[in-house]
């Protein structure tokens, strides 16, 4: 059996902006008043009076070639059991070259000094739990699980549903797909 790849599916046409996800999100890891490691954007495209409108829950798309990883100078950043990237917390020094390295905005600095983000909750997924952001979804916009299982649901729905990954001129292969 191949190791797991671990994805995200984003459903655009099911997403309504409701920040459950970012809300799940901040209580499952305890994050500071000022720390998110997921949002809502909404981007309105076309030209009046046939404008369209997007609305994304993003975060970091936990890259097959992450730049944050290779631009660590203490190793802090690393990529982790199914491909997802990760910081060790006492390892990090807060440099910032990660936050700078990443083009999807994914990091902030914690109030105690080290870069955090997104880690698709993979201490849920350990025990066999979605992610928080993923559980709480009242549109059911997002799912999660292993592109390498071409049974799972996210490779399904990868494999079957036009999508876009952000920023994929960039040749990062990131594992967040946007369903269109």
């Amino acid at each position: 059996m191949n190791k797991p790849r671990y994805a995200m599916t984003m459903d655009t046409r099911r997403c309504v902006g409701c920040n459950a996800c970012v809300l799940a999100c901040k209580a499952e890891n305890a994050l500071p008043a000022d720390g998110f490691r997921d949002w809502i954007v909404t981007v309105t495209g076309g030209k009046f009076p046939n404008l369209r409108q997007e609305i994304r829950s993003e975060r970091c798309n936990h890259c097959e070639y992450p730049p944050c990883v290779d631009c660590c100078p203490t190793g802090a950043s690393h990529v982790n059991q199914g491909g997802t990237v990760l910081v060790t917390h006492n390892k990090c020094t807060g440099c910032k070259a990660c936050i700078a390295s990443c083009p999807y905005d994914a990091r902030y600095i914690h109030p105690q000094g080290y870069a955090d983000k997104c880690t698709f909750c993979l201490h849920r997924v350990n025990a066999d739990q979605e992610p928080a952001c993923v559980s709480i979804c009242p549109t059911k916009a997002l799912e999660f699980g292993d592109l390498a299982d071409p049974d799972s649901r996210v490779s399904q729905l990868v494999a079957a549903r036009a999508n876009k990954t952000l920023q994929s001129e960039r040749g990062l292969l990131p594992h967040v797909y946007f369903l269109k």
